[in-house]
């Protein structure tokens, strides 16, 4: 009930935006424009609007030409060999071959197939019937993009929480990790590692809200100055999927050494705690308001902490799974600097080195 809950709340402004769009372009269509029955209106609207917060601005061309293909498609089959089994299934093969080979898109695949369909089968040709459905769809897909500007959703704060909710998972299954490997307890690190493969839809979601905002912030005045912001998070998507595939492979590594019995040098499972601190911190730059730059700078901190404790005595003699661990807690640490702004190449000069420096001399 919760997470149906969230999820309503989530998209509860999506909705409003679709069912006023809806009644928009039915109004345009029908008492301004003077079509009797603008099907296409409200559906074009609605599709563009949507409940995802993806590119919207792509959706909405995609449909009006989906749209338009399908009614032409349709019409101009049906008019000449009528209606039935194989004229319906020649149709719609024709208006999505022509939609994949103008674009190829999913919606303007299916809205041709659609479109043709309802065509050849409940609206049947009529004079001047083409052009009003496309002036419909046309009308539909407009009123769609002025809706998304006029109440828009915010282009921040939604992706802040997106990748929020993924350091949390994050920062709580290395949490996890370090408790299963001072405890020798599989189950806790198997449930860490469940947690972490679970985070794809999340971080898919984060990509397709930073479109969905990128587009807003061009549209709506309201969001204008809000697009510096919005890059800045736009530009820790990656490296924050990263840190999440490495520590998928630092927890599978851990059960295998748990499960292995291999000796571990404990310094190494506080380096895993430490870390799983350091992306709380994380977290809570990602949540802070923009300007904040203190929160930055302690996210920073943290992670330069853990950096310089990642030094390689803390797998001398390990096996392979402890390197393996020590090497992915490492590359967290790289990903996660990069989330707080750093470049990958300064990120990696903080880390100890692997290896000694054959151009340094020894001290005696």
């Amino acid at each position: 009930m919760r997470r149906s809950l969230a999820r309503l709340r989530l998209s509860a402004l999506p909705i409003v935006q679709c069912a006023l769009g809806a009644a928009l372009a039915w109004f345009v269509a029908h008492d301004i424009i003077g079509h009797a029955l603008p099907f296409f209106a409200p559906t074009a609207a609605v599709v563009s609007i949507g409940i995802s917060f993806g590119a919207r601005l792509k959706r909405s061309v995609e449909l009006v030409v989906g749209v338009a293909v399908g009614i032409g498609i349709g019409d101009l089959f049906i008019s000449r060999a009528g209606t039935g089994v194989w004229q319906i299934a020649l149709v719609v093969a024709v208006a999505m071959a022509l939609a994949v080979f103008l674009d190829g898109g999913s919606i303007i695949t299916m809205q041709a197939a659609g479109s043709a369909v309802l065509v050849a089968t409940l609206m049947p040709p009529s004079a001047g019937g083409s052009l009003s459905r496309m002036i419909d769809a046309l009308v539909g897909g407009l009123v769609g993009v002025v809706m998304v500007a006029a109440i828009p959703l915010h282009p921040v704060r939604r992706a802040r929480d997106h990748a929020a909710q993924v350091l949390a998972v994050l920062g709580d299954g290395l949490s996890r990790c370090a408790d299963g490997l001072l405890e020798q307890d599989p189950d806790k690190i198997r449930a860490a590692l469940a947690a972490a493969r679970a985070t794809q839809p999340q971080i898919d979601s984060l990509r397709s809200t930073l479109e969905g905002g990128r587009e807003i912030s061009r549209i709506s005045p309201l969001y204008w100055n809000s697009r510096a912001r919005l890059e800045r998070i736009r530009a820790t998507a990656d490296p924050l999927d990263n840190a999440v595939r490495n520590a998928r492979v630092l927890l599978r590594r851990s059960l295998t050494l748990v499960n292995d019995d291999e000796i571990l040098d404990p310094r190494l499972i506080d380096e895993v705690d430490g870390l799983a601190r350091a992306v709380r911190v994380v977290r809570a730059m990602m949540l802070a308001d923009p300007g904040e730059q203190p929160d930055r700078a302690e996210a920073a901190r943290a992670l330069r902490t853990v950096a310089k404790g990642a030094r390689p005595e803390l797998v001398a003699g390990a096996g392979l799974s402890a390197h393996v661990v020590f090497a992915q807690l490492r590359s967290i640490v790289v990903d996660l600097m990069q989330v707080c702004g750093m470049q990958r190449i300064s990120a990696i000069a903080l880390l100890p080195p692997t290896v000694p420096n054959p151009y340094v001399r020894p001290q005696d």
